[in-house]
């Protein structure tokens, strides 16, 4: 049994991101995946898997959050980086991406942790990795997604119009030698994880990325979830 990866992935993300992968290596990735969900309790369900992509298409992706792997607990991860569905219980990293955005943009802390409105005005919540078995954090890296989301960002880097790379942590920022393309903006800094949160907070994201997309002439993200 085997997964094929790029057919389950939307048709504009596939045109960009095809050229970029070794169609050897996307076969063996979607074999390993595909085992994995027969085996074991993985995350995010498989209907989840390609949600970024979905609710992010090519031409309106203007900014890329990057996390590293999905949430590894039951009905947390549902395919947006940081995000987990209405009602469940809100992971350290997102508490503290929300106090950041609370005292950034002077907007109320949301009570639901689903980053989908934001996925929707084109930003891409993409973990480096797409995979992850129920409580094994980790489980699933070097398996290929890494070159699979790779490609995500080279073909990002690839548009003219402006993209910002938001890259929290030692392991996103590793991922700046993607972006070459003078058009885009990088912001890097410390993780959001609350081993690291005091570096992360200050250093105001939200605003930075509005700022980077409107010098742009760009629309702004409405980053407050409140009324959601």
């Amino acid at each position: 049994m085997s997964l094929d990866l790029m057919e389950l992935l939307p048709a504009d993300w596939r045109e960009r991101l095809e050229p970029l992968l070794d169609p050897l290596a996307m076969a063996a990735l979607g074999a390993f995946v595909a085992d994995e969900y027969e085996r074991h309790t993985v995350y995010p369900p498989r209907e989840d898997l390609f949600n970024a992509f979905r609710r992010c298409s090519y031409d309106a992706a203007r900014v890329l959050i990057l996390g590293q792997d999905p949430y590894h607990g039951a009905g947390q991860a549902h395919g947006l980086s940081f995000s987990v569905r209405k009602g469940v219980k809100l992971p350290p990293s997102l508490r503290n991406i929300y106090k950041e955005l609370a005292a950034d943009l002077n907007v109320p802390i949301p009570d639901s942790g689903d980053l989908t409105p934001w996925a929707e005005q084109g930003v891409l919540l993409l973990n480096a990795v797409l995979t992850v078995r129920e409580g094994e954090p980790g489980s699933h890296a070097g398996k290929g997604w890494e070159e699979f989301t790779d490609a995500a960002i080279t073909a990002l880097n690839a548009k003219q119009e402006r993209v910002v790379f938001v890259l929290w942590g030692a392991y996103a920022r590793k991922k700046a030698r993607l972006v070459t393309n003078p058009a885009h903006v990088v912001l890097e800094s410390a993780h959001p994880s609350p081993l690291s949160a005091k570096k992360f907070f200050g250093t105001r994201p939200f605003s930075a990325v509005n700022k980077a997309l409107a010098d742009a002439g760009l629309p702004e993200i409405d980053w407050n979830l409140a009324a959601e």
